[in-house]
């Protein structure tokens, strides 16, 4: 759990599995940093920086429709491996939008981090968290455990966080309950209906889903690992109706099975963090391989509008 945040606060708390120093690299070296900073889409070009307090890192934010957004961030604390506070938002036609604290944890193996976006008043702060969840902000968190999985093991995985205004063992549930589950998980416009449930650790679900485009998918998911009201691990693939193993008809080079990591995390008694790893399985083409890392931006999308209905569920 982590310390009760003020109105005019928006926090943001991730685990990576990387050593503290591979995601302190990751976030103060220029080469590392182009690799994962900003939403879904975006690249950056840093004009200069300089890591000490009172120093300033200018750079330009490139938006995947070409705008350009400039930013100069001035640091006032610069502690190696721990903390960093800087002011974000700023360029020459306006200053600093608020004030940001990242904390690092060394946890081993792991690293915490955690940030506070600090603003004027909690009226911004509410106007501030709605425009970064619209401009995909959260993703740029989710791109930097893309990032260090990459590095630390060598493998391409896709990342998604939310935070849920609910306790964990309630969250858990629209998980691990078929009823609940068939609501959220579809995307918009598709329904999803289980034929058969057996959710235990070595146990199988076999499903239907009917998409907006008036198709039907099969689909089954084999349980790996299940861990209340902590984890889920399991593995999921699209079949016919014989529930022989089959592809998606839209995408028919997608990899065959998926392995699937649900992370659950008690931020506090009434909210819940949960983390999505996603990541081809078993034998993968190179051509699969391309066609998973190019659909990232397409698996947020999906994903974000699932979690929509079910913070909708939950609320």
């Amino acid at each position: 759990m982590t310390a009760e945040k003020k109105a005019n606060e928006i926090s943001i708390i991730r685990e990576y599995e990387a050593p503290v120093e591979a995601v302190w690299d990751a976030w103060t070296d220029l080469a590392q940093v182009a690799q994962w900073w900003g939403p879904r889409g975006f690249t950056i070009t840093t004009h200069s920086k300089d890591l000490r307090p009172g120093g300033h890192w200018n750079y330009t934010m490139h938006g995947p429709d070409g705008t350009n957004y400039e930013n100069r961030t001035k640091y006032f604390e610069v502690e190696k491996h721990s903390k960093l506070v800087y002011d974000h938002g700023a360029n020459d036609e306006q200053g600093p939008l608020f004030r940001v604290t990242v904390r690092f944890t060394d946890l081993g193996e792991r690293t915490r981090m955690e940030m506070t976006m600090a603003l004027p008043t909690p009226e911004a702060a509410i106007q501030t968290k709605k425009f970064i969840k619209q401009a995909g902000g959260n993703a740029t968190w989710d791109r930097l455990g893309e990032y260090l999985n990459k590095e630390a093991r060598g493998k391409e995985t896709f990342v998604i966080n939310r935070t849920f205004s609910a306790p964990i063992d309630l969250v858990f549930d629209m998980w691990t309950k078929p009823e609940h589950f068939s609501r959220w998980l579809p995307p918009t416009g598709s329904t999803m209906q289980f034929i058969e449930t057996n959710i235990r650790e070595g146990g199988m679900n076999f499903f239907s889903m009917t998409a907006n485009e008036g198709f039907t998918l099969y689909g089954s998911i084999e349980y790996l690992k299940i861990e209340k009201p902590c984890r889920l691990i399991y593995l999921q693939r699209f079949t016919d109706a014989e529930r022989n193993i089959s592809r998606h008809p839209l995408v028919p080079v997608w990899p065959e099975t998926m392995h699937t990591t649900v992370t659950f995390t008690e931020e506090s008694s009434s909210e819940t963090r949960v983390s999505v790893e996603w990541q081809p399985y078993g034998t993968v083409t190179p051509e699969e391989m391309q066609v998973f890392t190019d659909f990232r931006g397409n698996m947020t999308q999906g994903w974000t509008g699932s979690f929509d209905k079910l913070e909708e569920i939950l609320s």
